[in-house]
């Protein structure tokens, strides 16, 4: 009888061996045995990634960053081309198996995993020469009669309903950008990081800065990566920490003008 016992337990075990699901193969093993990193990016965050439509090929921040851990990781560097609003979406799906720089959100940490930070942004509120003295601070902004641009997927996006529930809020689809919208005369006000702001200040000579009290939502950048893959997690982050105390990062942000 206890011989039994014994087997019919046995059986138990491995019948519930066979039917738990094999481990996932992580991601760092699947880009060494594969010799390639791919990398989603918008191309359109300047100066952190911009894509040159006639070559296709890729420049700035992000793209300094990935390139060093591909070379670290002893690998190709595949730039797979993706917009906001499915930023998140491409990661989950294994599109490719991480992004560039993103602020990490509430909202992205339900369905992905972040990188520690290496960089952080604030935000303010941007406007043309011709209507620069309509507003002055933040709440100047909050008015019916003022349209407020912002792009589809972004933190932007979140950020102008929150800030401006009685303005026109006019949400545009990337490649377009909430600054175009600005512009070319269609909106009034855009918001954007102290990162994009300073150079879309430089490459266009008729916008200008709305004066606050200060800027909002400070908020820190780290590379979205698969959400149950704490190996390939455990590994950015050291790496980030090593370039950290190597300065690759301020080297890097120094060289953008960061």
């Amino acid at each position: 009888m206890r011989f039994l016992k014994s087997l019919g337990l046995a059986a138990a075990f491995a019948a519930s061996f066979l039917a738990a699901p094999a481990t996932a193969q992580s991601a760092l093993q699947d880009i060494l045995s594969g010799g390639v990193l791919k990398v989603g990016t918008t191309g359109d965050w300047n100066p952190m990634s911009v894509r040159d439509p006639a070559t296709n090929s890729y420049q700035g921040y992000d793209i300094d960053v990935m390139t060093e851990l591909a070379t670290d990781l002893g690998v190709e560097l595949e730039f797979v081309p993706t917009d906001w609003k499915t930023l998140v979406n491409g990661v989950v799906a294994g599109n490719y198996h991480m992004t560039g720089s993103a602020s990490i959100s509430p909202a992205r940490m339900k369905a992905a995993g972040f990188s520690d930070s290496y960089i952080s942004v604030e935000i303010f509120p941007f406007t043309t020469e011709d209507k620069i003295n309509r507003f002055s601070g933040w709440e100047s902004i909050n008015s019916g009669d003022v349209k407020v641009a912002t792009t589809l997927g972004t933190s932007f996006e979140g950020m102008v309903r929150d800030w401006f529930p009685e303005a026109e809020i006019a949400v545009v689809e990337a490649p377009a950008r909430g600054f175009q919208e600005v512009l070319s005369g269609r909106s009034d006000v855009f918001v954007t990081s102290n990162i994009e702001g300073s150079t879309l200040l430089t490459k266009f000579p008729n916008l200008r800065q709305i004066e606050t009290d200060g800027p909002r939502a400070p908020t820190p950048i780290a590379m979205l990566l698969p959400q149950d893959d704490q190996v390939w997690i455990n590994y950015v982050n050291s790496w980030i920490e090593l370039k950290k105390a190597q300065g690759f990062f301020e080297a890097t942000a120094a060289k953008w003008g960061l």
